[in-house]
């Protein structure tokens, strides 16, 4: 008679066994996938295990944080104009100071970047008007049509992780990357390349996603399928007017850069907007990235996918004290923000830690240091095995 144990370790080698069909390789230092089978538990489990206060949204609260963020913000531009350009400061004094003024300035615009996608969610207030003015005025301040992907970014919360439908990080099957020129392991196992495709990400990743839908579902390629395009595949009839008025504001704040470009010089303006800029972008990028990039997230196909398997399929990760309450705990409460995506960001992390017994080992976060979460999501997630329901990221074509 079969005892606990050897049933338990039978379970045990079937789990294995199908992870391996999947394509699942494991790699040192990254936590043990999810079971594979479907979750017991529902999403009324989930919701019900959270005080109720957690789902509240204020107003006032919101725009506190907002208005902290914006302070702090003019703030750190006003004191490095007045201190750092002015002519007695030595150059090797700004050739540290603004390094340093780049990377917290831009992580605090991040930090508005997030409250704005809180408006997105309808998370900020409780006046759908009210999240699409302040969604409105913040995303065009920061060169994002807020309209536009708000609408993506509902799609991509409805379809997280589906091979076919999908509107962000869907990974490449074996057949695509096989026929990019870029696919040769030659250049796959090259620090240099790699180094470059980071750059690349990091730099212009999310200017390529809302120009051409980059990272988005094979169905769309083609096709109009740019964000500032009101005719684009993934936007209804209804959608279009909100789309030009995106358009409107997005041009707006570009008139707004060129006109300070004017007044004063175009690298007062770089040093002050456009450098902290582009590390808000960086941020956008690696965040969202490591959020549903890592060799053991599963990805699924349609007789496996179903909203609550999609997601659960993100990861949690910590930037650091600091950083994770500049961003408003968007890195490392993820997982709760994908199943409650309209719960205000002050509560996703009680919320998390009153689901986390549900969810048991279904609940992913990484303490992998973020630079080599990077890293391995750049060298190792390449593409995913043509077939099967639930896959993996593989490395390359010639180790599979």
């Amino acid at each position: 008679m079969q005892t606990e144990t050897d049933r338990t370790d039978e379970q045990k080698n079937d789990e294995t066994n199908v992870l391996l069909e999947a394509g699942y390789n494991y790699v040192e230092g990254t936590p043990q996938p999810q079971p594979i089978c479907r979750p017991a538990f529902t999403l009324i489990e989930l919701r019900n295990a959270i005080p109720p206060h957690c789902f509240e949204r204020s107003m006032v609260k919101s725009f506190g944080y907002l208005l902290r963020d914006v302070v702090t913000i003019i703030s750190l531009l006003c004191c490095s104009f007045i201190i750092f350009e002015h002519q007695s400061v030595p150059f090797c004094f700004t050739a540290i100071a603004y390094p340093v003024y780049w990377f917290v300035q831009g992580s605090f615009l991040f930090g508005v970047w997030v409250l704005a996608h809180e408006c997105g969610h309808g998370a900020f207030s409780e006046s759908d008007c009210v999240n699409d003015i302040v969604g409105l005025i913040v995303h065009s301040a920061l060169l994002t049509p807020y309209h536009s992907w708000k609408i993506t970014h509902r799609k991509h919360h409805s379809n997280t992780s589906s091979c076919e439908n999908d509107l962000a990080f869907v990974p490449f099957t074996e057949q695509e990357i096989s026929q990019s020129p870029w696919s040769h392991h030659l250049l796959n196992d090259s620090p240099l390349f790699n180094l470059v495709k980071a750059i690349y990400f990091l730099l212009l990743g999310w200017p390529a996603y809302l120009g051409i839908n980059a990272s988005g579902p094979s169905k769309y390629r083609n096709r109009p399928n740019s964000h500032f395009n009101p005719n684009a595949e993934f936007f209804s009839s209804t959608n279009r007017r909100s789309v030009i008025l995106s358009d409107i504001g997005f041009v707006l704040a570009l008139a707004a850069i060129g006109y300070c470009v004017y007044i004063f010089n175009f690298f007062l303006v770089w040093r002050l907007y456009i450098v902290p800029y582009l590390v808000m972008n960086g941020y956008l990028v690696l965040i969202t990235l490591l959020h549903h990039t890592d060799t053991y997230v599963p990805h699924f196909r349609s007789r496996e996918w179903s909203w609550l398997r999609g997601s659960l399929s993100t990861i949690d990760r910590s930037y650091g004290t600091f950083l994770d309450t500049v961003l408003h705990h968007i890195t490392d409460t993820h997982v709760c923000h994908h199943i409650f995506s309209k719960m205000p960001f002050y509560h996703c992390v009680e919320a998390t830690e009153a689901i986390k017994p549900i969810l048991g080992n279904y609940y992913l976060r990484d303490e992998t240091p973020i630079l080599v979460a990077l890293w391995r999501a750049i060298t190792h997630c390449i593409y995913v095995q043509n077939d099967g329901q639930v896959v993996f990221y593989k490395k390359s074509l010639t180790n599979k």
